[in-house]
């Protein structure tokens, strides 16, 4: 009888230790859900799938990351809501809607901030872009931003041929929901629409706006060249996104794991870059053989419309932040 119970105690200290073990591997395991508006298809998407993958491996399975496409949990301005709400964890999202945080970060989507590509560069290699994300972190309750991707140069895409900014005036141009992007179609005539990102091929489609705007491996991924007859390149924004990771999230992670995740999504982001200037150098040629008119055209009639707008006394960038910028090389 004694032999019996000691054996039923036993045994039963087993399955407590077990059920212990299992509780606590659970509870060290940390889910986030990563939320972006882009196509699956595109390299963001598919560089967070290989950052979930590598973070999963270096974490040896305590961080695992899901993503979520294509405004699945949605918009954009809602997953940056989301982001304090603890419905998302991680964001793609433009510099703009980081902007209404820290109205200093929209000057990075400003029209003809960049002279070109390695301007950019220098820019998220550079002291400057560190200290405004050390000041989005203050401003937003500590949400950091771990990655800084090249979202391409947007350009215009239209039914009626543009060649100078005069062709714009009373054009109803699709622009994101953020006010930076009112910036460039006011200066030249154009009437800015915002449109949520994933209504934009239907309001094209039905003559709700007349053109949008955006850099070419998005206007393939969105397939927007279906509904536009033209592609005219303004290249009048250099977009990039930035990569957030909301600050509860942050506090569910262990010095160790923070590191790995910062390390990994960064990774990704400069992976997903070279993949869009990649892309870019290719889609022209791709387009035309779509079918599609490419006009190049004089950008600089373009540059002089906003170059008063750009150092106004009411821009959400201070005149000195704006000249640093200018200064890097």
């Amino acid at each position: 009888m004694q032999k019996r119970t000691l054996l039923s105690n036993l045994a039963l200290a087993a399955l407590c230790a077990v059920t212990g073990l299992s509780a606590s591997l659970a509870q060290a395991q940390t889910k986030l859900k990563w939320a972006h508006v882009y196509e699956a298809t595109e390299s963001y998407h598919k560089q967070a799938l290989w950052a979930a993958d590598e973070v999963k491996k270096r974490t040896a399975g305590r961080v695992l990351i899901d993503v979520f496409p294509s405004s699945q949990l949605g918009k954009e301005t809602e997953i940056n809501q989301g982001l304090t709400m603890g419905t998302v964890d991680i964001i793609y999202t433009g510099m703009a809607f980081a902007g209404r945080t820290l109205p200093a970060l929209s000057l990075s989507s400003a029209p003809f901030v960049f002279r070109d590509h390695a301007h950019w560069e220098a820019f998220r290699a550079s002291p400057l872009w560190r200290e405004l994300s050390n000041q989005y972190e203050a401003k937003s309750g500590g949400n950091q931003i771990v990655g800084y991707t090249y979202y391409g140069l947007r350009h215009m895409t239209s039914n009626k041929p543009i060649t100078k900014p005069e062709d714009m005036k009373g054009l109803k141009l699709r622009v994101p929901d953020a006010p930076i992007f009112m910036m460039f179609p006011k200066a030249v005539g154009a009437n800015p629409t915002p449109i949520a990102f994933a209504e934009v091929y239907l309001a094209l489609q039905n003559g709700t706006v007349d053109a949008q705007e955006n850099p070419l491996p998005t206007i393939d991924a969105k397939k927007f060249y279906e509904v536009q007859k033209y592609i005219t390149l303004t290249g009048h924004i250099t977009e990039s996104l930035v990569t957030i990771v909301s600050n509860s999230a942050w506090q569910r992670l262990n010095a160790e794991d923070r590191k790995t995740v910062e390390a990994v999504l960064w990774d990704a982001s400069t992976r997903a870059s070279a993949d869009i200037q990649d892309a870019e150098n290719k889609l022209v040629d791709e387009f035309v053989k779509r079918g599609k008119t490419v006009n190049k055209v004089d950008r600089a009639p373009f540059a002089a419309a906003v170059r008063g707008p750009m150092t106004a006394a009411d821009t959400p960038w201070s005149r000195e932040l704006f000249e640093k910028v200018q200064a890097l090389k």
